[in-house]
């Protein structure tokens, strides 16, 4: 059985530098990759003088790592940045013109995609995508989630992970990982704060990048968290990419299911299968005497889905502590408690399903 970059990392974590800290926290580690039984990685000194004295570092990493199970041969480089210089963003145009394709594809080692939609913003579509990996991939599944809301990339904060990832090559794109989540988000390509001001062909294009050049590596399933709405994303996604099918999340409040109504027939109109729906936002209860409110109405999902002969996935209560998790970087479903239990039997039902 193959190492994985997670158990690769853990024994990274365990190499100190003088002052405490790892080889992980100095973000010294660049171009991990692995290739059967054969890892390879580079770590990168801030400057040569200290390169030059992290011999002995490289040798406890490379030896470390060579006696993982699953490790035939481990090569460990040591470089370093010169004085005046500093890190490089990786060399690539993100958001050209895309390139053309024969038919629908999918990134190589990426067994499943899900897309993950909604008719309106601020229904919760992006918490249930962080969550759902997540619990996804307690459950054992090796996951990826697609930060698609290229106006609105809000997984870098949801996920705890803002930093520009790696591309070693000005070609590919390492992705970031996150709870046991592999990560991509146009949010890591640009400042933050920095509005996307790009029209359809730039969008498409992004989107091209994000699925064919990042190495996504041997994934179970791909969660492609999809902006609002029926736009140019959602086209390129459902005609360029093998999709195994959309999940459609709402709030059971009429205005929101009359936008869901048309995210439903948008796929319906490109033939992607819709696996599910999900209410978020389905009730609130108090959290001092108990009891149930339904702010934003009562069983509009669930009687959607029934008209539709899809299943409701599941049902999601308003939670104070699942925002407060999300705007801290780690989603609720990484600890215990009802939250995590209702996002792992949704991603119990999909596993079950055959979807993820």
């Amino acid at each position: 059985m193959s190492v994985t970059k997670a158990e690769i990392e853990a024994v990274l974590e365990r190499i100190s530098l003088p002052d405490g800290k790892s080889l992980l926290a100095h973000d010294l580690i660049r171009a991990l990759t692995v290739d059967g039984d054969k890892v390879r990685f580079v770590i990168e000194a801030p400057t040569p003088e200290v390169a030059r004295q992290m011999g002995p570092i490289r040798d406890a990493a490379e030896k470390l790592v060579s006696e993982l199970p699953g490790v035939g041969q481990a090569s460990v480089a040591l470089t370093a940045h010169g004085p005046a210089e500093k890190p490089a963003p990786p060399s690539l145009k993100i958001g050209g013109h895309p390139k053309p394709q024969d038919g629908p594809s999918k990134p190589s080692g990426v067994k499943r995609i899900l897309a993950i939609g909604s008719g309106k913003g601020g229904v919760g579509k992006s918490t249930v995508s962080s969550n759902l990996a997540v619990a996804l991939a307690k459950a054992g599944r090796k996951v990826g989630l697609l930060d698609a809301d290229i106006y609105g990339p809000s997984q870098p904060r949801m996920m705890g992970v803002n930093k520009r990832p790696a591309s070693p090559d000005g070609k590919t794109i390492i992705p970031l990982h996150a709870h046991g989540v592999t990560l991509m988000s146009i949010g890591f390509m640009l400042e933050e704060g920095k509005a996307v001001v790009w029209r359809g062909p730039m969008l498409m294009g992004a989107l091209q990048q994000m699925l064919g050049q990042v190495e996504w590596g041997e994934l179970d399933v791909l969660i492609v968290d999809l902006p609002p709405g029926t736009g140019d994303v959602q086209l390129t996604l459902c005609t360029k990419s093998e999709l195994t099918g959309a999940i459609v999340v709402s709030t059971p409040q009429d205005v929101a299911l009359i936008d869901a109504r048309k995210a439903l027939d948008m796929f319906a109109t490109l033939k992607t299968p819709v696996l599910g729906l999900i209410e978020n936002m389905s009730l609130f209860i108090c959290p001092d005497c108990g009891s149930e409110h339904q702010i934003f109405g009562q069983g509009g999902v669930a009687a959607e889905a029934a008209k539709m002969g899809v299943p409701l996935l599941g049902a999601l209560p308003i939670d104070l502590e699942t925002r407060l998790a999300g705007d801290g970087g780690t989603p609720i479903a990484v600890g215990e408690g009802p939250m995590a239990e209702a996002y792992a039997r949704i991603a119990d039902r999909l596993i079950k399903g055959g979807m993820a």
